[in-house]
């Protein structure tokens, strides 16, 4: 596995896999890797012949008064995860070598990117899509791999793929859980033993809508303000939404003519948490 902070490097070695005709892979992460991104690269190794990972923790995606300056960098342990998972090239470049001090162009998806997470992270999701941006022009992959804990996130990025028209194929892969339900995040090693207990909330509200919604007589929006109580009488939950909402826009839904996804942001102490599950409904129902 090569370790490459230069983007030239990069750019050398994806075309050297391309030369030897190669399909390229890419993870794009911001560090701190735990069992989801390693899902993501093992993915990317079954699919593809050469797969690299990204790490770098992207400040133009953080607000304020978010975490970026206490976002774990775990940097030595994330290599040699990326190792064992079958990276061939991890690059991790420098703020300076991504953002360029006069740098004046940033990407904006509109609409699938406007409401939860936008909402209530103004400016996030330009910060994501720019840098993703970025990523892909420097690897030039053929897929890459996102999880879907990030579920908006994912939308918009296939919404800038699609408009954009990259020729690569954005794969999303699975929630990964603890043998509890708790969906594994980076912040969650922010959490007191006492806070990671309160936090499995979020996965028995998501369950709770996954069950009220075989009810034939109980709309979306019945079952978001069942988990909307549920979260709110539970301790140690400061909720910032529950919704049901079209999978494929976001949009809160108002009846089950479309596929639909239930959606939870909440801080747990101080550290801001989010989950999601796309909920199936009986034919029966």
């Amino acid at each position: 596995m090569i370790v490459a902070s230069c983007i030239g490097d990069v750019y050398q070695l994806v075309q050297e896999a391309r030369r030897q005709q190669k399909s390229v892979g890419v993870v794009p992460t911001m560090g701190a890797l735990h069992r989801g991104h390693i899902s993501l690269i093992e993915r990317a190794r079954q699919e593809c012949d050469y797969v690299l990972t990204t790490i770098f923790v992207n400040p133009t995606q953080f607000g304020p008064n978010e975490d970026f300056s206490r976002y774990p960098r775990t940097l030595d342990e994330d290599l040699v995860l990326c190792r064992t998972a079958g990276a061939d090239l991890v690059f991790t470049p420098s703020q300076s070598d991504m953002y360029d001090q006069d740098a004046q162009t940033f990407v904006s998806v509109a609409n699938v990117a406007d409401p939860w997470e936008g909402a209530h992270r103004p400016g996030h999701f330009n910060g994501v899509s720019t840098v993703v941006c970025k990523l892909f022009n420097i690897t030039d992959p053929d897929r890459a791999y996102f999880g879907q804990k990030d579920y908006q996130q994912q939308l918009v990025i296939r919404q800038m793929v699609k408009d954009l028209n990259f020729a690569i194929e954005i794969v999303t892969c699975p929630i990964v859980r603890e043998p509890d339900g708790l969906a594994m995040s980076s912040r969650n090693r922010y959490l007191t033993l006492e806070e990671r207990t309160q936090a499995l909330e979020l996965h028995r509200a998501l369950q709770l809508a996954q069950s009220l919604a075989q009810q034939p007589n109980l709309t979306p929006v019945d079952v978001a303000n069942r988990m909307q109580a549920h979260l709110e009488s539970a301790v140690g939950i400061n909720l910032e939404y529950a919704v049901v909402a079209d999978r494929r826009t976001l949009q809160q839904l108002h009846n089950w003519d479309a596929p639909a996804v239930a959606l939870i942001a909440a801080k747990v102490g101080t550290t801001r948490l989010i989950d999601n599950m796309e909920i199936e409904r009986s034919t029966k129902a």
